[in-house]
């Protein structure tokens, strides 16, 4: 009896752990992403050839997987769902990355997953226009959530307007020095980093709608794998279409044992391919909010990662507008975890005590159930 409770508790408590130790470990698979992200535009690779090939081999990755695991319980395919996927494709895929690389390019691996952290507040703020969060302002929770979502915003104003002093965490200022005259005498003048962290912002806003729905979708096409899949191809054929009309000319198309290759290829098996699945699981779980939650971490990994690999600088103001994010961020998910903990102690209570419709889907569920 004692090993069979004590198996019943592990299991209790890896369920229970199972949506934060799959959101932990993404966010060291996407931080690969902006590194391998501003590698290729240093070495001048088009955004818009990147993008296509990105999603185009994580079409490739993870089709065979859901064509095996998803072959009984993949659902029919409604016009409505068809339309979603296609809205889907567009936003993350072509819409955020665009964006989202194109301020990278004026600014910095470390700062554009800084500004990334402000995605979880504007997904709040959807989630409540479409009445998918409920927002009761007398509770101190729902305040959590309104206040945190000012105070990332705010962060986010703040990394846009002040750059400060700055420092390298594992390179000389010399050797800085010495990049950035390279940089001026080869005559490269980019636009300044508000303008940068704009772009950045628009593919936040693309991001967050993408998440709400994603949410939505899967109520009605719970297939992740499928649903990863589709989005992915239809990224790559709205990509391509974009692609052809920004780079017309072949070369920019050609592809080699090099960045060319590699770069598209683990971005988009882990940043697209996996990184859909992981987070439709964890929207079906938790929703889409708290599947923005662990930015932070990402950011905190670039920052090693872009100074050791990329001698990227540190600024203050990306530094101090970061921790505000993070605050901000972590004010709104304590908030969605109160929402989370009623809505748990709502489901325990006896069947006569809640709604019933409910009740009603609960003695479906149950029956279904029986059935299987």
């Amino acid at each position: 009896m004692k090993a069979e409770n004590l198996a019943a508790s592990l299991r209790l408590m890896l369920t229970k752990a199972k949506p934060y130790l799959l959101m932990i470990g993404l966010q060291f698979g996407m931080a690969g992403n902006y590194i391998f992200g501003k590698d290729f535009l240093n070495h001048g690779m088009s955004r818009f050839v990147f993008i296509v090939y990105r999603n185009a081999m994580a079409t490739i990755a993870v089709a065979p997987f859901a064509l095996i695991f998803e072959r009984r319980i993949r659902p029919k395919m409604t016009l409505r769902v068809f339309l979603q996927i296609l809205v889907l494709g567009f936003l993350e895929p072509v819409f955020n990355q665009n964006f989202t690389y194109l301020g990278m390019k004026f600014t910095s691996a470390t700062f554009t997953s800084a500004i990334m952290n402000s995605v979880p507040s504007i997904t709040f703020v959807l989630a409540v226009i479409l009445r998918l969060e409920v927002l009761k302002i007398r509770e101190i929770r729902s305040q959590a959530k309104v206040i945190g979502t000012l105070v990332t915003l705010g962060g986010a104003l703040l990394m846009a307007m002040y750059k400060g002093p700055g420092f390298n965490l594992f390179h000389s200022t010399r050797q800085h020095e010495e990049e950035r005259q390279s940089q001026s005498s080869s005559g490269q003048h980019h636009p300044s980093q508000g303008m940068g962290a704009l772009f950045i912002m628009m593919g936040c806003v693309a991001l967050s709608s993408f998440y709400v729905l994603q949410s939505i979708t899967l109520k009605r096409y719970p297939a992740e794998l499928s649903l990863a899949t589709f989005i992915c191809f239809f990224g790559a054929i709205q990509g391509f279409a974009v692609a052809l009309v920004a780079e017309p000319h072949p070369r920019t198309w050609a592809i080699g044992w090099d960045y060319r290759l590699f770069a598209p290829l683990y971005t988009g098996i882990v940043s697209s391919g996996i990184a859909y699945y992981v987070q439709g699981m964890v929207m079906k779980m938790r929703g889409p909010v708290f599947a923005t939650a662990f930015n932070p971490l990402c950011m905190i990994i670039v920052a090693a990662l872009g100074s050791l690999v990329l001698g990227e600088q540190l600024y203050l103001g990306s530094i101090v507008g970061g921790i505000i994010i993070a605050l901000g961020l972590y004010s709104v998910v304590w908030g969605k975890a109160k929402d989370y903990s009623s809505t748990e102690e709502t489901q325990n209570l006896p069947c006569t005590m809640r709604a019933t419709d409910d009740c009603k889907t609960d003695i479906i569920n149950g029956a279904e159930n029986m059935e299987n």
